[in-house]
Protein backbone atom coordinates (compact mmCIF):
# COMPACT_ATOMS: atom_id res chain seq x y z
CA UNK A 1 0.00 0.00 0.00
CA UNK A 2 1.59 3.65 -0.94
CA UNK A 3 1.80 5.62 1.78
CA UNK A 4 -0.67 8.93 2.45
CA UNK A 5 1.20 12.22 2.19
CA UNK A 6 0.96 13.56 5.06
CA UNK A 7 -0.49 16.49 4.19
CA UNK A 8 -3.87 14.64 3.19
CA UNK A 9 -3.88 13.76 7.37
CA UNK A 10 -6.28 15.66 8.55
CA UNK A 11 -7.48 13.26 11.47
CA UNK A 12 -6.61 10.31 13.79
CA UNK A 13 -9.01 8.15 15.53
CA UNK A 14 -8.90 7.23 18.96
CA UNK A 15 -10.10 3.95 20.10
CA UNK A 16 -9.97 4.61 23.99
CA UNK A 17 -10.47 1.79 26.38
CA UNK A 18 -13.34 0.39 25.44
CA UNK A 19 -15.89 -0.23 22.33
CA UNK A 20 -18.38 -1.37 24.72
CA UNK A 21 -21.24 0.88 24.39
CA UNK A 22 -22.87 -0.34 27.73
CA UNK A 23 -19.21 1.15 29.54
CA UNK A 24 -19.20 4.78 28.10
CA UNK A 25 -21.84 6.04 30.90
CA UNK A 26 -19.33 4.27 33.20
CA UNK A 27 -16.22 5.54 32.00
CA UNK A 28 -17.73 8.88 31.64
CA UNK A 29 -18.60 9.02 35.48
CA UNK A 30 -15.27 7.63 37.27
CA UNK A 31 -12.99 9.61 35.03
CA UNK A 32 -15.35 13.02 35.27
CA UNK A 33 -14.68 12.25 39.44
CA UNK A 34 -11.42 11.59 39.33
CA UNK A 35 -10.31 14.67 37.04
CA UNK A 36 -12.30 16.95 39.55
CA UNK A 37 -10.43 14.91 42.27
CA UNK A 38 -7.30 15.60 40.58
CA UNK A 39 -7.59 19.35 39.54
CA UNK A 40 -9.30 20.25 43.51
CA UNK A 41 -6.81 18.10 45.58
CA UNK A 42 -3.96 20.19 43.46
CA UNK A 43 -5.19 23.43 43.52
CA UNK A 44 -5.60 23.29 46.78
CA UNK A 45 -1.64 22.18 47.58
CA UNK A 46 -0.85 25.02 45.67
CA UNK A 47 -3.13 27.57 47.36
CA UNK A 48 -1.94 26.22 50.93
CA UNK A 49 1.40 26.37 49.61
CA UNK A 50 1.35 29.78 48.44
CA UNK A 51 -0.72 31.51 51.19
CA UNK A 52 0.84 30.11 53.79
CA UNK A 53 4.13 32.00 54.87
CA UNK A 54 5.55 29.34 57.04
CA UNK A 55 5.79 26.94 53.88
CA UNK A 56 7.66 29.65 51.63
CA UNK A 57 10.67 27.43 51.79
CA UNK A 58 12.85 25.59 49.00
CA UNK A 59 10.66 22.05 49.82
CA UNK A 60 7.32 23.22 48.90
CA UNK A 61 8.70 25.46 46.21
CA UNK A 62 9.47 22.50 44.45
CA UNK A 63 6.55 20.78 46.16
CA UNK A 64 3.67 24.08 45.11
CA UNK A 65 5.04 23.39 41.01
CA UNK A 66 4.55 19.71 40.88
CA UNK A 67 0.90 20.28 41.37
CA UNK A 68 0.06 22.78 38.99
CA UNK A 69 1.98 20.37 36.19
CA UNK A 70 0.22 17.37 37.63
CA UNK A 71 -3.20 19.55 36.50
CA UNK A 72 -1.44 20.50 33.06
CA UNK A 73 -0.54 16.59 32.92
CA UNK A 74 -3.85 14.96 33.42
CA UNK A 75 -5.55 18.36 31.72
CA UNK A 76 -3.93 17.19 28.37
CA UNK A 77 -5.48 13.85 27.84
CA UNK A 78 -8.70 13.25 30.51
CA UNK A 79 -10.71 15.96 29.16
CA UNK A 80 -10.50 15.39 25.09
CA UNK A 81 -11.72 11.61 26.37
CA UNK A 82 -14.43 12.65 28.22
CA UNK A 83 -15.58 14.99 25.15
CA UNK A 84 -15.18 11.66 22.92
CA UNK A 85 -16.93 9.98 25.35
CA UNK A 86 -19.85 12.15 25.39
CA UNK A 87 -20.07 13.21 21.79
CA UNK A 88 -20.05 9.43 20.92
CA UNK A 89 -16.73 10.52 18.41
CA UNK A 90 -13.45 9.17 18.52
CA UNK A 91 -12.08 11.01 16.22
CA UNK A 92 -8.93 13.91 16.95
CA UNK A 93 -7.69 16.02 14.45
CA UNK A 94 -4.20 15.85 12.93
CA UNK A 95 -3.00 19.37 14.56
CA UNK A 96 -5.16 18.45 17.47
CA UNK A 97 -3.10 15.40 18.00
CA UNK A 98 0.41 16.26 17.79
CA UNK A 99 -0.51 19.28 20.10
CA UNK A 100 -1.59 16.90 22.74
CA UNK A 101 1.21 14.84 22.51
CA UNK A 102 3.56 17.90 22.73
CA UNK A 103 1.81 18.83 26.27
CA UNK A 104 1.55 15.48 27.39
CA UNK A 105 5.59 14.59 27.00
CA UNK A 106 6.57 18.43 27.95
CA UNK A 107 4.58 17.93 31.41
CA UNK A 108 5.54 14.16 31.31
CA UNK A 109 8.75 15.67 31.26
CA UNK A 110 8.84 18.43 33.92
CA UNK A 111 7.11 16.11 36.17
CA UNK A 112 10.53 14.07 35.88
CA UNK A 113 12.59 16.86 36.44
CA UNK A 114 10.76 18.18 39.39
CA UNK A 115 10.99 14.50 41.22
CA UNK A 116 14.60 14.90 40.52
CA UNK A 117 15.12 18.31 42.13
CA UNK A 118 13.06 17.18 44.67
CA UNK A 119 14.96 14.26 45.77
CA UNK A 120 18.22 16.76 45.32
CA UNK A 121 16.78 19.06 48.00
CA UNK A 122 15.69 16.27 50.34
CA UNK A 123 19.69 15.52 50.31
CA UNK A 124 20.75 18.90 50.86
CA UNK A 125 18.74 19.26 54.08
CA UNK A 126 19.42 16.06 55.45
CA UNK A 127 23.25 15.55 54.66
CA UNK A 128 23.80 19.33 54.84
CA UNK A 129 21.76 20.41 57.20
CA UNK A 130 23.82 23.42 58.29
CA UNK A 131 23.93 24.62 54.99
CA UNK A 132 20.73 23.73 53.48
CA UNK A 133 19.72 27.76 53.29
CA UNK A 134 22.81 28.79 51.81
CA UNK A 135 22.80 25.69 49.18
CA UNK A 136 19.69 26.05 48.31
CA UNK A 137 18.83 29.78 47.67
CA UNK A 138 15.95 31.47 45.74
CA UNK A 139 18.26 31.73 42.44
CA UNK A 140 19.13 27.92 42.55
CA UNK A 141 15.59 27.35 43.13
CA UNK A 142 14.36 29.39 40.27
CA UNK A 143 16.94 28.09 38.25
CA UNK A 144 16.63 24.17 38.43
CA UNK A 145 12.57 24.74 37.97
CA UNK A 146 13.91 26.97 34.96
CA UNK A 147 16.38 24.34 33.58
CA UNK A 148 13.49 21.72 33.65
CA UNK A 149 11.33 23.67 31.98
CA UNK A 150 14.19 24.60 29.46
CA UNK A 151 14.99 20.68 28.36
CA UNK A 152 11.30 19.68 28.93
CA UNK A 153 10.23 22.13 26.07
CA UNK A 154 12.83 21.11 23.97
CA UNK A 155 12.40 17.58 24.32
CA UNK A 156 8.51 17.80 23.44
CA UNK A 157 9.39 19.77 20.64
CA UNK A 158 12.12 17.83 19.17
CA UNK A 159 9.66 14.71 18.99
CA UNK A 160 6.73 16.72 18.01
CA UNK A 161 8.66 17.52 14.86
CA UNK A 162 10.36 14.42 14.30
CA UNK A 163 6.43 12.69 14.14
CA UNK A 164 5.70 15.90 11.63
CA UNK A 165 8.61 14.42 9.14
CA UNK A 166 6.38 10.75 8.82
CA UNK A 167 4.24 9.68 6.41
CA UNK A 168 0.77 7.65 7.38
CA UNK A 169 -1.45 5.20 5.81
CA UNK A 170 -5.09 4.82 5.89
CA UNK A 171 -5.64 2.83 9.08
CA UNK A 172 -4.81 5.74 11.57
CA UNK A 173 -6.03 4.27 14.48
CA UNK A 174 -4.43 4.81 17.69
CA UNK A 175 -5.06 1.96 20.45
CA UNK A 176 -4.99 4.41 23.13
CA UNK A 177 -7.43 7.56 24.59
CA UNK A 178 -4.77 10.04 23.83
CA UNK A 179 -2.07 10.22 21.15
CA UNK A 180 0.82 8.44 22.47
CA UNK A 181 4.34 8.77 20.65
CA UNK A 182 5.47 5.38 20.60
CA UNK A 183 1.74 4.05 18.98
CA UNK A 184 1.49 7.17 16.32
CA UNK A 185 5.21 6.26 14.91
CA UNK A 186 3.96 2.62 14.83
CA UNK A 187 1.12 4.00 12.39
CA UNK A 188 3.86 5.48 9.95
CA UNK A 189 4.18 3.91 6.58
CA UNK A 190 7.24 5.82 5.99
CA UNK A 191 10.92 4.89 7.16
CA UNK A 192 10.75 5.49 11.28
CA UNK A 193 14.22 4.44 12.07
CA UNK A 194 15.35 8.04 12.73
CA UNK A 195 12.48 8.73 14.81
CA UNK A 196 12.63 5.44 17.11
CA UNK A 197 16.63 6.32 17.41
CA UNK A 198 15.86 9.60 18.57
CA UNK A 199 12.76 8.26 21.17
CA UNK A 200 14.88 5.71 22.67
CA UNK A 201 17.95 8.17 23.21
CA UNK A 202 16.03 10.53 24.47
CA UNK A 203 14.40 8.23 27.21
CA UNK A 204 17.38 6.55 27.84
CA UNK A 205 18.94 10.23 28.85
CA UNK A 206 16.12 12.15 30.30
CA UNK A 207 14.89 8.93 32.09
CA UNK A 208 17.52 6.73 33.30
CA UNK A 209 19.76 10.27 33.86
CA UNK A 210 17.04 11.55 36.54
CA UNK A 211 16.02 8.18 37.96
CA UNK A 212 19.91 7.80 38.77
CA UNK A 213 19.77 11.17 40.35
CA UNK A 214 17.41 10.21 42.66
CA UNK A 215 18.70 7.03 43.48
CA UNK A 216 21.77 8.56 43.67
CA UNK A 217 20.54 11.25 46.47
CA UNK A 218 18.67 8.03 48.26
CA UNK A 219 21.43 6.43 48.65
CA UNK A 220 23.11 9.23 50.38
CA UNK A 221 20.20 9.76 52.36
CA UNK A 222 19.77 6.76 53.65
CA UNK A 223 23.83 6.29 54.34
CA UNK A 224 23.18 9.69 56.66
CA UNK A 225 20.52 8.67 57.99
CA UNK A 226 22.27 5.72 59.20
CA UNK A 227 24.38 7.50 60.97
CA UNK A 228 22.35 9.45 62.71
CA UNK A 229 22.65 9.09 66.71
CA UNK A 230 19.27 8.88 67.91
CA UNK A 231 16.13 7.23 66.77
CA UNK A 232 13.80 10.43 66.86
CA UNK A 233 16.45 12.03 64.49
CA UNK A 234 16.15 9.06 62.10
CA UNK A 235 12.58 9.33 61.92
CA UNK A 236 11.95 12.86 61.47
CA UNK A 237 15.00 12.66 58.73
CA UNK A 238 13.05 9.39 57.23
CA UNK A 239 9.15 11.41 57.22
CA UNK A 240 10.65 14.39 55.31
CA UNK A 241 11.10 12.30 51.97
CA UNK A 242 8.54 9.48 52.72
CA UNK A 243 6.08 11.30 50.46
CA UNK A 244 8.64 11.95 48.02
CA UNK A 245 9.94 8.53 48.25
CA UNK A 246 5.83 7.24 47.63
CA UNK A 247 5.45 9.52 44.74
CA UNK A 248 8.73 8.58 42.66
CA UNK A 249 8.50 5.03 42.82
CA UNK A 250 4.39 5.54 42.10
CA UNK A 251 5.75 7.41 38.96
CA UNK A 252 8.37 5.39 37.72
CA UNK A 253 6.77 2.22 38.47
CA UNK A 254 3.67 2.63 36.35
CA UNK A 255 5.83 4.75 33.85
CA UNK A 256 7.99 1.86 33.41
CA UNK A 257 5.40 -0.86 33.64
CA UNK A 258 3.61 0.59 30.37
CA UNK A 259 6.94 1.69 28.32
CA UNK A 260 9.05 -2.02 29.04
CA UNK A 261 5.82 -3.80 28.19
CA UNK A 262 5.11 -5.51 24.71
CA UNK A 263 4.28 -3.01 22.11
CA UNK A 264 2.25 -6.00 20.18
CA UNK A 265 -1.08 -5.49 18.99
CA UNK A 266 -2.86 -7.81 21.10
CA UNK A 267 -1.28 -5.60 24.13
CA UNK A 268 -2.17 -2.57 22.96
CA UNK A 269 -5.49 -2.53 24.88
CA UNK A 270 -4.05 -3.65 27.97
CA UNK A 271 -1.20 -0.82 27.59
CA UNK A 272 -4.12 2.02 27.25
CA UNK A 273 -5.47 0.92 30.30
CA UNK A 274 -1.90 0.68 32.16
CA UNK A 275 -1.80 4.10 30.58
CA UNK A 276 -4.65 5.21 33.16
CA UNK A 277 -2.52 4.77 36.52
CA UNK A 278 0.48 7.15 35.61
CA UNK A 279 -1.80 9.83 33.59
CA UNK A 280 -4.63 9.74 35.76
CA UNK A 281 -4.33 7.62 38.79
CA UNK A 282 -0.73 9.05 39.57
CA UNK A 283 -1.60 12.95 39.72
CA UNK A 284 -5.28 12.15 41.41
CA UNK A 285 -3.01 10.41 44.30
CA UNK A 286 0.03 12.29 45.09
CA UNK A 287 -2.08 15.00 46.58
CA UNK A 288 -3.36 12.73 49.51
CA UNK A 289 0.34 10.62 49.54
CA UNK A 290 1.62 14.82 50.40
CA UNK A 291 -1.02 15.76 52.79
CA UNK A 292 -1.20 12.74 54.81
CA UNK A 293 2.26 12.32 55.78
CA UNK A 294 2.88 16.18 56.32
CA UNK A 295 1.67 17.82 59.19
CA UNK A 296 3.29 21.26 58.07
CA UNK A 297 0.95 20.96 54.71
CA UNK A 298 -2.26 19.24 56.60
CA UNK A 299 -1.59 22.68 59.27
CA UNK A 300 -1.79 24.87 56.25
CA UNK A 301 -4.29 23.12 54.43
CA UNK A 302 -6.68 23.79 57.55
CA UNK A 303 -5.97 27.02 58.19
CA UNK A 304 -6.82 28.13 54.58
CA UNK A 305 -10.09 26.08 55.01
CA UNK A 306 -11.02 27.75 58.26
CA UNK A 307 -10.27 31.47 56.72
CA UNK A 308 -12.77 30.19 53.48
CA UNK A 309 -15.22 29.58 55.93
CA UNK A 310 -14.68 32.72 58.01
CA UNK A 311 -15.11 34.86 54.65
CA UNK A 312 -17.98 32.92 53.92
CA UNK A 313 -19.82 33.83 57.19
CA UNK A 314 -18.32 37.39 57.52
CA UNK A 315 -21.34 40.00 56.66
CA UNK A 316 -21.47 41.81 53.41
Amino acid sequence: MEPENLTRVSEFVLLGLSEEPDLQPLLFGLFLSMYLITVLGNLLIVLAVSSDSHLHTPMYFFLSNLPFVDICFTSTTVPKMLVNIQTQSKVITYGGCITQMYFFLLFAGLDNFLLTVMAYDRFVAICHPLHYTVIMHPQLCGQLVLVSWTISVLNALLQSLMVQRLSFCADLQIPNFFCELNQMIQLACSDTFLNNLVMYFVTVLLGAGPLAGILYSYSKIVSCIRAMPSVQGKYKAFSTCASHLSVVCLFYLTSLGVYLSSPAAHNARSSAAASVLYTVVTPMLNPFIYSLRNKELKGALKRSFEMTVQIGQSPD
